[in-house]
């Protein structure tokens, strides 16, 4: 038997790293889950289209992706890609590139940011992936439900990129939770600090915030093209998506700066508090000033010191006494430059 990595491999029939295959009929005929065991000549439909979401885990897959049917080679390079930035290319009709999405962790989401890379032509949609993705499962689950709304591939690109969208609302619905209980706290009458708490927020939502303008940016170039150059229905299509996009992107620029702002209140809070402690703390100095003066000047070992006559007695009531008295000029001093 070849072993995965022999060059032989991409000539098994079957499709390497396959997550799942669906095959969308023409009308309102529901969709066909293919087998995981499905022939790469099975895929040569001869109506409707065909959505492959592939693994990358699986070395098998780039070599595959190079000698499939219309994919041409920089799209190829762009399904295979391990680069962790956003991009959408449209050329001849064909669209491709790589899009933000969030991990998941076996049956629970997670915040962590995912790359989804995919291929859109008239007859074929290719996504590929490292980790289960958070998007591209609802997109699946969304087929299963009701497949007949998905007439071109271009419709399950656009799903996918809404449901990011929607993603997006929720994880910002989540971090204003999350605002609004750090909020209570930070306005709260007892002193806390908070910014533990605040910054990996913070970093979540510029995080957010930084990819959303970038696909934001991309999906405005791409709706900007030349019509030879959109796939067909991609015009509508990107119109709806840069309209989605933007109004998310208000709430998350809006959560930003709440954040940042929550993020200088809680530091004039600190700031606040540790004037406060200096300024008991240079009262308390003023008021043991004049005492430490007393107490040095008689403990001097010189002669001649007041109160220490031979004999006599009473020089540390008198002391005492004096020290009592500069404290009380201390505090006439201050009360009259109104420092308290």
């Amino acid at each position: 038997m070849l072993p995965e990595s022999s060059p032989m491999s991409i000539l098994t029939p079957a499709v390497p790293g396959l997550v799942w295959a669906y095959h969308f009929h023409p009308g309102a005929s529901p969709c066909t889950r293919l087998p995981l065991e499905v022939e790469r000549r099975d895929l040569d439909v001869k109506d409707g289209f065909v959505w492959l979401h592939l693994n990358l885990a699986d070395t098998r897959v780039t070599p595959f992706l190079e000698n499939f049917p219309g994919i041409t080679p920089p799209a190829a390079a762009a399904l295979t890609t391990h680069d962790t930035h956003a991009a959408v290319t449209l050329d001849e009709q064909l669209i491709y590139g790589t899009l933000v999405d969030f991990q998941r962790d076996f049956d629970s989401d997670t915040r962590d940011i995912g790359w989804l890379h995919f291929f859109v032509s008239d007859r074929v949609i290719i996504t590929t992936r490292l980790q289960p993705l958070r998007s591209v499962d609802r997109v699946r689950a969304a087929i299963e439900k009701n497949a007949s709304r998905y007439g071109k591939p271009i419709d399950v690109f656009e799903t996918i990129v809404a449901e990011f969208q929607r993603t997006l609302i929720s994880l910002v619905m989540e971090l204003t939770e999350e605002l609004n209980l750090i909020e209570d706290f930070v306005y709260d009458n007892a002193p806390r600090d908070e910014r533990r708490r605040l910054a990996p927020v913070r970093r979540t939502v510029v995080r957010l915030h930084r990819h959303l303008r970038t696909v934001l940016t991309l999906m405005r170039r791409a709706a900007a093209a030349d019509d030879d150059e959109m796939p067909p229905g991609f015009d509508d299509a990107a119109s709806r998506l840069v309209g989605r996009l933007e109004s998310v992107d208000h709430d998350v620029y809006a959560l930003q700066e709440r954040a940042r702002l929550l993020h200088e209140e809680i530091d004039s809070k600190q700031s606040s508090e540790t004037n406060r402690h200096l300024y008991i703390l240079s009262i308390m100095t003023a008021f043991m000033l004049p005492p430490t003066l007393i107490t040095g000047f008689f403990g001097m070992n010189t002669s001649s010191l007041p109160f220490a006559a031979e004999g006599g007695n009473g020089g540390t009531a008198y002391a005492f006494g004096l020290i009592v008295l500069s404290v009380l000029a201390a505090w006439w001093l201050l009360k009259r430059a109104g420092i308290i």
